[in-house]
């Protein structure tokens, strides 16, 4: 397959226009559960690709409302007649959940979803077993962690997700980064600067050394919930296990709405297998 098969087409894709600001991306992507939104700047030629938004630059720069300074400008792109397993290798390697279609002009975005879909349905063939590519490594917190503290174990761990463990130390739930955003709020308000002070030795001062007063600036801050994880993780998981084929595992991803699956044996937690780990399978 190449990526014109599997992309979504411009005309399908909800985008952010230059210029701009964060609050409708951050509906968007709480509304669709994205990772990401591509921004273009229209143009008499067509939409012109800029950069994507994503859900974390949004969650780590709560200050910034301009689109221009919070989009993500060095993400690959690709062009339709690219073919699958290439595209794929470059989003493993570059860590990217979304590439632009770019050829000239901005035309569609392939995703790490559209390329696990063509895996279920079995249009992109692969061979292997969840195990070969799952993680030992698994991301924990504690179902009783306040959300903004799992929020930073999220944001340290540089994961999209964490794996709630229970008072016995077993598997609980699955919060991810789309669950935070759910419920992310931004809070305007204003800090205090204090007293300023002119220096008289200024040449460009009128009046010596004086006091202009209090200062007032503008803030703006993301507010999560202190609610404990358990109230807004998933906690009907859905698991795989080590042998289970790369194509029933994808279809489990699709189904499921999901992008990472605890891989299990019997009732153990011994690893995760992310959907763009099944990447991997295709050009291995």
């Amino acid at each position: 397959m190449n990526v014109a098969d599997a992309m979504t087409p411009r005309e399908d894709v909800v985008t952010a226009d230059l210029p701009g600001t964060r609050s409708d991306v951050l509906e968007y992507l709480q509304e669709q559960s994205f990772s990401s939104v591509p921004v273009v700047k229209p143009t008499d030629n067509g939409p012109e690709y800029r950069g994507l938004i994503s859900r974390e630059s949004l969650i780590e720069q709560p200050d910034e409302d301009q689109l221009v300074m919070l989009m993500e400008e060095n993400v690959p792109t690709t062009t339709a007649e690219t073919n699958l397993e290439d595209v794929a290798r470059t989003m493993v390697e570059a860590n990217a959940r979304r590439v632009p279609v770019v050829d000239g002009e901005f035309e569609g975005i392939v995703t790490v979803t559209d390329i696990i879909h063509a895996i279920a349905t079995g249009d992109q063939p692969t061979e292997g077993t969840v195990g070969t590519y799952a993680s030992g490594d698994v991301n924990t917190t504690y179902e009783g962690t306040p959300l903004p503290v799992a929020e930073r174990e999220l944001s340290y761990a540089n994961v999209p997700y964490a794996i709630a463990l229970d008072d016995d130390g077993r598997m609980s739930g699955v919060l991810t980064e789309v669950d935070v955003l759910e419920v992310a709020r931004i809070v305007e308000g204003e800090e205090e600067t204090g007293d300023n002070f002119g220096d008289q030795d200024d040449d460009w001062s009128w009046e010596g050394i004086k006091a202009v007063g209090s200062r007032y600036l503008p803030t703006r801050d993301i507010e999560l919930p202190a609610g404990p994880v358990r109230e807004f993780m998933t906690d009907e998981v859905v698991t795989v296990s080590a042998e289970m084929s790369i194509q029933e595992a994808a279809q489990r991803m699709i189904t499921n709405d999901i992008e990472q699956i605890p891989m299990v044996t019997g009732e153990d937690l011994v690893g995760v297998v992310c959907d763009v780990d099944l990447l991997e399978a295709l050009y291995e």
